[in-house]
């Protein structure tokens, strides 16, 4: 609350504040009211006239029930508001004792926010967050603290998952403060790296991202779980996918001093593990079009502007340097999952990308949703255009086989693949009917293995040493079949002769085709899997 200036508390206590209220330090100036809306009055009031954030104390359901009517005032007057609101001892919430609130949508759609922190070791995380959230949004914040938490310890990362400073340029130009401040971020490293993401696809983003990437001489990383490429993957200083597990993460940014993150979050995560997102001494930026991302980015420097043309600024601002120690991706070319199979060996999912790979041109499309084979897409069918990649962000199944026919419907010209697992296909298989109704020439190659080998690997990978899943393979499921069913065309493939055949067929012709077609690829599950 130092750090913010959050030092001036307005409120009228109530028994679910005492912990935090009692031996409050002197600097803390505590300015108390007789009701709640006086309290959110008086600080709407100071802070219109300091511009910048006051720090407020709500008593559960009673005070913010309270409130409501000047909280709703706050939001219009624009005032930004930190609003703690107490709440019972989390280590008995669950029995709802007395003066539990119920705080769930109370103060209405009025707060520009509401944070629960689910640990106590969230609470200051969750208080820059609101505090950054409350100027963005120019209105109260509300962060549910329980009355426990206060007595817990903080933990080793006092911000938690927040960034320290938050910069908005007002306009983007060569002359702008935040633009010079990232430049000489990345301008006082000795080995920085960029991560970029989703929120980087599109041309303007790319050159300008490459141009930086070219004059640092610094490997670019893409975002773990990406739902599109924010640089072009077959550039010689791209390094890869970043993956999501922490130790790996070190390991993979060990080295480097700093890190911007561009149009990706810091750092997307997916199995949890202990320890820090990187090793001591890295330091770590964003710069993000959504507030979101932004705001909750554990870095030191958050910047909110619009990707490309921030970054093209900072393009123009960063001293250039030699190339040399730049750590790419090493060729895929030179990766044994180029060799086709053995007489005899069946087909596996890598042989499958490898020969999409030799055929399709660079303005492919290729949409994904195959979770055991996502690694291996990754390498073999590197992104090369904007829009390159596309993958389902929320990580739900039944994204690809819709959004491949839409991609194909909005973008006539450019060549679509869908590849699928048959586990995935079938959470949308009905979108097949409507490919083949409006004409749609996607080639959907589904990648069958009659289970759901991601969760098999997960299942054997996990716990204390894994274990048996109880859930049974499902190979009579024939994808070829279902997509008969609806009208789109279909064709079984089962060796590697047929795949190379089929695709041959098929592959120079997608820009033109108009009638989609599935390739029911028989494939054996892959051994291993890491996210």
């Amino acid at each position: 609350m130092r750090e913010l200036g959050l030092t001036t508390l307005f409120a009228n206590p109530g028994s679910t504040e005492v912990p935090f209220l009692v031996d409050l330090p002197d600097d803390i100036d505590f300015v108390l009211a007789l009701h709640e809306g006086s309290v959110v009055g008086m600080a709407t009031g100071w802070a219109l006239a300091r511009e910048r954030p006051a720090l407020v104390q709500m008593h559960t359901t009673a005070g913010l029930g309270n409130a409501v009517g000047a909280l709703a005032t706050a939001r219009v007057n624009r005032a930004p508001l930190v609003v703690l609101v107490g709440q019972q001892d989390r280590r008995h919430l669950a029995q709802e004792p007395f003066l539990a609130g119920r705080l769930e949508g109370l103060a209405g759609d009025y707060p520009v926010a509401v944070h629960r922190p689910v640990r106590a070791q969230d609470v200051p995380g969750a208080i820059v967050r609101a505090h950054h959230q409350a100027v963005h949004g120019s209105g109260p914040v509300l962060v549910v603290v329980c009355m426990d938490d206060w007595e817990r310890p903080a933990g080793p990362d006092r911000s938690g998952d927040a960034p320290v400073r938050v910069a908005r340029p007002a306009h983007v130009a060569a002359d702008d403060p935040a633009a010079a401040e990232v430049a000489a971020f990345l301008d006082a490293a000795t080995d920085p790296a960029l991560v970029v993401g989703a929120g980087a696809d599109g041309a303007p983003a790319w050159r300008a991202l490459t141009t930086l990437a070219e004059r640092l001489g610094t490997p670019v990383y893409q975002e773990s779980f990406g739902a599109r490429a924010g640089f072009p993957q077959d550039h010689p200083l791209f390094a890869g996918h970043l993956p999501a597990e922490r130790s790996r993460l070190r390991r993979a940014l060990r080295g480097h001093d700093a890190v911007l993150a561009v149009g990706a979050p810091v750092l997307r995560q997916y199995v949890y593990a202990d320890g820090p997102l990187v090793d001591p001494g890295t330091r770590l930026a964003v710069i993000s079009q959504d507030p979101e991302e932004v705001h909750r980015g554990p870095v030191e420097l958050a910047v909110l502007a619009p990707v490309a043309s921030f970054t093209a600024v900072v393009a123009t601002l960063v001293r250039g340097r030699s190339r040399a120690g730049a750590r790419a991706a090493a060729p895929v070319a030179a990766s044994e999952e180029s060799a086709p199979p053995e007489p005899g060996e069946p087909l596996r999912a890598a042989h499958v990308l490898r020969e999409l790979a030799r055929r399709i041109t660079p303005d492919t499309v290729v949409v994904e949703e195959t979770p055991s084979s996502r690694p291996q897409l990754h390498r073999l069918l590197p992104a090369r255009a904007p829009l390159g990649f596309l993958s389902a962000a929320m990580g739900g199944l039944g994204f690809a086989l819709p959004a491949a026919t839409g991609v194909r419907m909005a973008a006539p010209k450019r060549p679509v693949v869908a590849v699928v697992g048959d586990g995935s296909a079938l959470y949308q298989v009905q979108a097949l009917w409507s490919a083949a109704r409006y004409r749609a020439g996607v080639l959907f190659v589904v990648l069958s293995n009659g289970r759901y080998a991601v969760m098999d690997r997960l299942a054997e990978n996990g716990g204390s040493g894994g274990g048996k899943p109880p859930w049974p393979a499902f190979p009579e499921v024939s994808l070829a079949a279902l997509a008969s069913g609806l009208g789109c065309p279909a064709v079984r493939v089962r060796t590697h002769a047929e795949l190379c055949r089929v695709l041959e067929e098929t592959v120079p012709g997608l820009a033109e085709r108009e009638e989609p077609l599935v390739l029911d690829v028989t494939v054996a599950p892959d051994p291993a899997f890491q996210p």
